[in-house]
């Protein structure tokens, strides 16, 4: 006697050694034997053959219309025996049986299981239901299919287009476009954005990077440049007129002029310095629309290239220092004796006449070490930046600490969107130009001294009457931001409260606000212990750190891009540690795996093997040692600082 039964969920056949009534000891075609429960038997048969009866089965079942049977068998509960003599008429030999059991058993859809070997029909509409969900997963499989061949061939689907941010950056694994994706990937051995790019699904490279940022922090804001409906700021009134000239000193590319300085001789003898701050918080206040906006953004985002202003472009306008215009302000005046002691100090709200915007490229050849040592040449503003540079110098003595650091350089990066990019591999606009630009001049010493004094005095100010700021604290050698007023050890300070960039940092427009209500006389409006306060500190700390990493990773990018621009075959740089290199004029670190053993400082020549700007990549390898100098790593230990403007306190951290 053989028997057909069902354990694991798979059918088996085998020749009957012994029945215990309960059991039955099997003997399977393989020749193994396994004891079976009686209860999970549903076929005694003598013939065909127990390792016959299944391969005749499947074939037979192949042939068995399911659908066929689901109309023919009633609504009641049924066992494939009944439904076997049904459908072949008779009583059904052991192979018709066992092929009506394998199709029952095949099509759940159709039939449900209620028992070993007793199944019921699936009701019409749940049939129906099941049916077109097959349906829609056979068409996306073919639709699958279809988008994996033209991903393949260079060709980007119709589907990719509406969905192309989300499949770039954040991919959904349940969308078919990404199995697609996925799939033509493993198929290609090309990354997800290698393959697109080559689709046409990008534009450029620098597309691809710029959109992976601003796909997570500016994702409904048109590429950072939209900005939601705002209402007009509000014209501070009473405020007095400034009876001084202030002019400005930044670079060529700034339109966020925070800070501009006066110099207006004492008739006693000595002068009077104004230290004057863009003051946008006296247009607005936390809670209006501007206040949201820049709460959410929190400061401007720099890169090569561009930049994304925390603040609408033409409230920026509004209130910026330019030349020309008289702006509102917040003023700390300086007392100063003939011999540049500090004899006092005076904060005032008023409006302030910018005459000039000095920029670096004008002044630094006409103001520097050599021309103040040899005699200055004759230029406008020259008297006035002498005797700040001379009050800057007694400033930093009295703190004990250096401004800047003079061995580190600055690069300076311009994007020529008008001209070719000059790289057969990335056709379009795009040309960079990367300039060197020596730290600790005497401009960056006279603006970084001004600008701690401002921040570190406004930072006392606020501390002594009880009003929560923002403070930068450093002790121990760690930078971090702080409601409570602590020593800045780097900068030599008590305190240190960022309030010099209210137009581009929103901490330092959160301090000018709990300044412009002590000078009011009024409650501020983060009061102490205010959730509020703590949420933007955490914040801000968080978001300007992100896009410091992510100013960093452009200036990689356009780095690789300069020496694509160069047709640069070698490169020589600097040790910094093992397998670590700094490249010499420009602002590049790469780690160089072939690197042998070598003393920190050595100068070494790459060559460059290849430059992959969709990854941000360069594979160097080492060529030989270079002649070194102490002076030569020495001017190279440092990178482009700070995100946000050209401020000294950053520098110094």
């Amino acid at each position: 006697m053989n028997v057909l039964f069902e354990e694991d969920g798979a059918f088996r056949a085998g020749t009957v050694l012994a029945d215990n009534v309960a059991s039955l000891q099997i003997e399977l075609a393989s020749g193994k034997r396994s004891k079976v429960k009686a209860a999970n038997v549903l076929l005694h048969f003598a013939a065909p053959a127990a390792g016959e009866l299944l391969e005749r089965a499947e074939a037979e079942a192949a042939d068995i219309d399911v659908d066929f049977l689901w109309q023919v068998c009633g609504e009641e509960e049924f066992a494939f025996e009944e439904l076997a003599a049904d459908y072949h008429g008779a009583k059904a030999d052991p192979v018709q049986a066992a092929a009506v059991l394998l199709r029952l058993h095949s099509a759940p859809m159709y039939f449900h299981r209620k028992g070993r070997g007793r199944f019921r029909k699936a009701p019409p509409e749940i049939l129906q239901a099941a049916l077109a969900g097959l349906e829609k997963k056979r068409l996306q499989a073919a639709a699958v299919e279809r988008m994996v061949e033209e991903l393949t061939h260079g060709q980007l689907p119709v589907e990719f287009t509406p969905a192309l941010p989300q499949l770039i950056y954040k991919p959904d694994r349940n969308r078919n476009e990404t199995k697609a994706l996925e799939a033509a990937c493993g198929e290609t051995g090309r990354s997800a954005a290698r393959l697109l790019f080559d689709c046409g699904a990008l534009p450029s490279t620098h597309d691809y990077h710029l959109g992976r940022f601003l796909f997570e922090f500016f994702p409904e804001s048109k590429g950072g440049t939209g900005f939601p409906y705002f209402s007009a700021p509000v014209e501070a009134a009473g405020l007095p007129l400034a009876e001084v000239a202030a002019f400005s000193v930044d670079d060529a590319h700034t339109t966020e002029i925070d800070d501009a300085f006066s110099v207006t001789a004492n008739p006693q003898g000595g002068w009077h310095i104004g230290i004057h701050i863009a003051a946008p918080g006296l247009g607005f206040s936390p809670d209006s629309d501007l206040g949201r906006i820049a709460r959410e953004r929190l400061s401007t985002v720099y890169m090569p290239g561009r930049k994304i202003t925390m603040l609408p472009e033409d409230i920026v306008e509004h209130f910026t220092l330019a030349a020309g215009h008289t702006v509102a302000a917040i003023s700390l005046y300086l007392e100063v004796a003939a011999d540049y002691r500090l004899l006092g100090h005076e904060t005032r709200m008023e409006r302030v006449p910018i005459v000039a915007n000095l920029r670096h490229h004008d002044i630094e050849p006409v103001f520097n070490e050599t021309t103040l040592a040899e005699g200055l040449p004759d230029f406008p503003y020259r008297d006035e930046l002498k005797l700040l540079w001379e009050f800057a110098q007694v400033l930093e003595a009295g703190r004990g600490k250096p401004s800047d650091n003079a061995t580190r350089k600055d690069y300076n990066f311009t994007v020529d969107w008008d001209a070719d990019s000059g790289i057969a591999a990335e056709p379009g606009k795009g040309f960079v130009t990367i300039a060197e630009r020596e730290r600790g001049s005497p401009l960056d010493t006279l603006v970084a001294e001004l600008m701690i004094v401002a921040n570190a005095t406004w930072g006392a100010m606020l501390r002594d009457a009880g009003i929560p700021a923002l403070y930068r604290v450093q002790t121990a050698g760690k930078v971090r931001m702080s409601t409570v007023a602590a020593p800045h050890e780097g900068l030599g300070v008590e305190c240190y409260a960022w309030s010099s960039s209210p137009l581009r940092r929103y901490c330092d427009l959160l301090n000018q606000w709990q300044l412009i209500a002590l000078l009011n006389d009024e409650p501020p409006p983060f009061p102490p212990k205010s959730a509020d306060l703590l949420a933007a500190m955490r914040e801000f700390e968080l978001t300007y750190a992100a896009y410091a990493e992510f100013q960093r990773g452009m200036e990689r990018y356009w780095c690789l891009r300069w020496l694509l621009q160069q047709g640069a075959q070698m490169a020589t740089g600097h040790v910094l540690r093992e397998s670590l290199v700094r490249f010499e004029t420009i602002p590049l670190v790469m780690r160089v795996p072939s690197l042998p053993e070598l003393p920190r400082g050595a100068g070494v020549r790459l060559g460059i093997e290849g430059i992959d700007l969709l990854e941000a990549e360069l594979r160097p390898r080492y060529l030989e040692r270079t002649p070194e100098s102490g002076s030569e790593l020495a001017s190279n230990n440092g990178s482009n600082a700070a995100i946000v403007g050209d401020e000294g306190e950053e520098a110094a951290e």
